[in-house]
């Protein structure tokens, strides 16, 4: 058992909360909690692709930006955050962003002002393979596969950790690299994903795993009270402050701070924050002297901080600091191969009873999990608690009926989503995909042939085909 400190209400509470154990190599039949052995899966050995982005034409011929399977978005434009900072005018301050996806370029406009030009086509967002040319502005870049290798760990956890899909064994290299230093770090991902348990399998990796691990959670701390939460406050500091207080930075000294949600970090506090980072000192509210602190921070985020940034609600300098560097976990429906090993490992920690209930795989594989890990983990909870009750005719094993959403009028149908009370990500998702199948509808009525499409929609043949998929899917 561990002790995991978080803030709430500003209130210092303690939570147990059980260590997986997660060690071992899975594949020769290591066992969970209570002597469930997990089904051997083998993971090869793959390489990530990676590309090299390259200036020929423009201000800045010359300039280059690897980008590899695992890493984060990179950004293109003559913004401060972006990896590839060009000093042409005619770009925009974040002009077009690019990810490695399925062993492609995906390449997306960022709204820019002027355009995305891929060969000649301008273009929204499109599935690059190497060779191709794109303008931006007064500016040329080629698009290259490179030839270097992105290494790929074999293993399927890190830590405490769980994942065997390539998506994340890609990052594990990374994460003991991450762990073996203490440089900051920023996590990203959207909601479930599991920021925080790779932040604690990384704090445990590394040379503090003996010393505390905070969470502060920005989204749970009324701003009025963020500054006291964050570094402390000294006797009559403020009314009802009738004793000190150590703030987590103070308790975490030694150890790893863990700032969750940090997008939502009031931008006022940001400045400070960023002192607390850079110097290793913080001063409590009401108190006269600086106190020095040994702290490794990592921050998580849902949010995109480079839109952040660009939008003004993120200060640069602090996103400077903090991203040394970067990890984005992705979501569980883009790793499908991690469902089944996680729902045994959910299962062992949620129950004693040894035999996995083989019969729910199917489903499992087939759900879309809006809630990503955090929604299975849940299920398997329930599933254990109600047995057939959550898996008979009439039972609802997922929080979400599976079924398909009930048409609406088309003006209602954003105010249908929205009261349903989904997280944002769950309604976003469901929008995206109920437009995608309205625009894919459209294009094949209105456009005589495949070519005519993609010159309307101003995406390539490469793109256009998947999102087909994805329309008639349901998303």
């Amino acid at each position: 058992m561990k002790s995991v400190k978080s803030y709430d209400d500003d209130i210092t509470t303690v939570q147990r909360i059980p260590t997986a154990a997660v060690q071992g190599d899975w594949q020769t039949g290591a066992t969970e909690p209570g002597g469930v052995p997990y089904r051997s899966m083998p993971v090869p050995k793959a390489p990530g692709a990676a590309f090299s982005l390259i200036v020929k034409e423009g201000a800045n011929a010359g300039m280059t930006l690897a980008v590899d399977e695992g890493s984060c978005d990179v950004f293109v434009g003559t913004g401060p955050a972006c990896a590839l900072r060009l000093s042409d005018p005619t770009v925009s301050r974040r002009h077009v962003g690019f990810e490695v996806s399925g062993g492609q370029l995906r390449l997306r406009d960022q709204g820019s002002t002027n355009g995305t030009f891929v060969n000649g086509t301008r273009t929204v967002e499109a599935l690059l393979s190497g060779c191709e040319t794109i303008r931006i502005g007064s500016t040329v870049l080629s698009v290259e596969r490179s030839t270097r290798t992105v290494e790929v760990s074999t293993e399927t956890s890190f830590g405490d950790f769980v994942g065997s899909s390539l998506a994340v064994r890609r990052l594990y290299p990374l994460c003991a690299k991450v762990a073996a230093s203490n440089v900051p770090l920023v996590i990203e991902g959207e909601t479930g994903t599991g920021k925080e348990a790779l932040a604690e399998a990384i704090h445990q990796c590394g040379s503090r795993a003996n010393k505390p691990f905070a969470v502060f959670d920005c989204t749970a701390v009324p701003p009025s009270l963020l500054e006291g939460a964050l570094f402390g406050h000294e006797r009559g500091a403020y009314t009802g402050a009738d004793t000190a207080r150590a703030g987590i930075f103070e308790e975490a000294s030694g150890g790893t701070l863990l700032i969750d949600e940090i997008g939502d970090l009031d931008l006022g506090l940001q400045s400070r924050l960023l002192r607390a980072i850079q110097k290793q000192e913080i001063r409590r509210i009401g108190g006269s002297k600086w106190i020095h602190v040994d702290v490794r921070v990592i921050a998580a985020t849902r949010r995109d901080l480079d839109a952040e940034v660009a939008a003004g609600r993120f200060r640069d300098d602090l996103f400077f600091r903090l991203a040394v560097a970067r990890l984005l976990l992705p979501p569980l429906r883009d790793r499908p191969e991690d469902i089944e090993l996680l729902a045994r490992h959910f299962w062992s920690l949620h129950t004693s009873d040894p035999h996995f209930p083989e019969e729910v795989l199917g489903r499992l594989r087939s759900y879309t999990w809006p809630g990503n890990v955090r929604e299975l983990s849940n299920t398997m909870a329930r599933l254990a608690a109600f047995g057939e009750l959550a898996t008979g005719d009439g039972g609802e094993l997922f929080m979400r009926r599976t079924g398909s959403t009930p048409m609406v009028a088309a003006g209602d149908f954003i105010d249908n989503v929205v009261s349903r009370g989904l997280t944002l990500t769950a309604a976003r998702d469901l929008v995206v995909a109920e437009f995608e199948r309205r625009y894919v509808q459209f294009l094949d009525s209105s456009h005589a042939d495949e070519r005519a499409r993609m010159s309307a929609s101003g995406v390539t043949d490469r793109y256009l085909p998947p999102l087909r998929v994805r329309a008639r899917s349901g998303g």
